[in-house]
């Protein structure tokens, strides 16, 4: 069986991809970092996205000689100038502390009217061959942001976030609805075709 390597530690997103690739890529199993021997991830220095995304999922191939998938993605703030963007994670300064960067993005929002309130999730989703081949897929889901929190389903800005053309939070949907139209979702969707070919599915 082939094995395919998910560049990250965030539970959250690991079975959200997994859940993503599993059933699209049959004969491709699917492990996280936990899964490997652990190795000296690289900061995230890109300037973008896309460039985060291929430096996490290099580094994962030159680690440990498989294929890897890394994505990064984040929230921009219209009203931010596009912030906190690749800083998403860590912009209350303690990265992957969601209910701090939560509350600061709403504190800096706060003036904010509600018309001025627009927001875009993005997810950049690189795949890296041992073989040196690299693709990177980018998408955006379209929304605005809450001035507060609602649901408890998925993770970091979820809450704070409505899609486009919708009345729930994020982390109002169902992982069913959400993977169907959120910026992973579709990164991921894009990127299944191109891991059937690189892998030989």
């Amino acid at each position: 069986m082939t094995q395919l390597l998910l560049a990250t530690r965030n539970a959250g997103k690991l079975v959200e991809l997994q859940r993503l690739l599993t059933a699209a890529v049959p004969g491709v199993e699917v492990l996280g970092l936990r899964d490997v021997e652990e190795y000296p991830e690289a900061p995230e220095t890109g300037a973008t996205f896309a460039e985060n995304a291929l430096l996490k999922a290099r580094e994962a191939v030159r680690h440990t000689g498989l294929p890897a998938v890394a994505d990064d993605s984040g929230i921009t703030v219209d009203a931010l100038n596009g912030m906190p963007g690749v800083l998403s994670a860590r912009w209350s300064g303690r990265h992957g502390d969601d209910p701090a960067n939560t509350a600061l993005l709403l504190g800096q929002l706060a003036d904010v009217p509600d018309e001025r309130r627009g927001a875009a999730f993005v997810c950049a989703a690189a795949v890296v061959t041992p073989g040196g081949v690299e693709r990177v897929l980018e998408r955006e889901w379209r929304g605005v942001v809450l001035r507060e929190g609602r649901g408890s389903n998925g993770f970091g800005y979820d809450p704070v976030f409505v899609p486009a053309g919708g009345d729930r939070s994020s982390a109002e949907l169902t992982p069913d609805e959400k993977d169907a139209a959120s910026h992973r979702g579709q990164a991921f969707a894009a990127l299944v075709p191109v891991l059937a070919e690189l892998l030989g599915q």
